[in-house]
């Protein structure tokens, strides 16, 4: 699941889905990022709520940080690097998936795990251009962030051919697919990266976005599957299943 909530009525929604979630016997969740919206807010309150609220899930649980939740943060006049720090604060600690790995240094979002033969990347990409081309501080940050992100996904895809697995899933908040209205485009290396591991690895990546809000399950380049859940103001999540290396996906009704 990804993009909610934006507002106190969707969580109150996604309080019904968490049941539901609950109610099923799954080996963990992820919630791809956008934990509140464009505009906020951005404050400790509303991320110490939601903190409070996943921990309802029994399942292991995996968040990532979504634009929304930090590098947007300035629209409320708030430092998006700040918010970083606070979002790693409450969620890099949880109960997460057995035997997951995680990068080393500051990035304590990058975390992966491996799952009926399939390897989960998780990688801390972003909307709004990935952080790039609003100002000087802003772009180094996106400079190192994706040195980080690029060396990560290096090292797990040396993992995924070692162990011999069928499928390699990325995961992140950004829809990489989405043009900047002027300016670089703040996906370029990944998609250059993201074309490369397609290429080298047919039919076993797949990238798992959100940003977009709109349910797609897709090939936007060659050799590559791209599955997208629901967001805002739809409250819903995706059940994966993993049959003969295999990966399925079907949407819940909306809460």
């Amino acid at each position: 699941m990804g993009d909610a909530p934006y507002s106190e009525s969707e969580a109150g929604r996604l309080e019904r889905l968490i049941d539901d979630l609950n109610r099923d016997e799954l080996a963990f969740v992820i919630h791809v990022g956008d934990i509140t919206s464009g505009r906020g807010p951005c404050t400790d309150d509303w991320f110490q709520e939601r903190k409070r609220q996943f921990a309802r899930i029994r399942h292991p649980f995996v968040l990532l940080p979504g634009d929304n939740d930090w590098t947007d943060c300035h629209r409320s006049g708030q430092s998006p690097v700040e918010r970083l720090a606070y979002w790693r604060k409450l969620f890099c600690e949880g109960k997460f998936p057995r035997g997951m790995a995680r990068q080393r240094g500051e990035y304590c979002e990058h975390v992966r795990w491996e799952a009926g033969g399939v390897l989960f990347v998780a990688l801390n990409v972003q909307g709004s251009n990935n952080n790039l081309g609003r100002n000087a501080a802003m772009d180094a940050e996106h400079l190192a962030r994706m040195k980080a992100v690029l060396a990560w996904i290096d090292d797990s895809e040396r993992v995924f051919r070692s162990r011999k697995l069928s499928r390699l899933v990325l995961l992140m908040q950004a829809n990489p697919f989405t043009r900047p209205r002027s300016g670089a485009n703040g996906f370029a290396a990944l998609l250059e990266r993201l074309s490369r591991l397609a290429a080298d690895n047919p039919g076993g990546v797949i990238l798992v976005n959100g940003d977009s809000h709109i349910h797609r399950d897709d090939e936007p380049m060659p050799g590559l599957r791209r599955i997208e859940p629901w967001g805002s103001p739809i409250v819903a999540w995706l059940h994966g299943t993993i049959a003969g290396g295999e990966v399925r996906v079907r949407p819940s009704a909306p809460y």
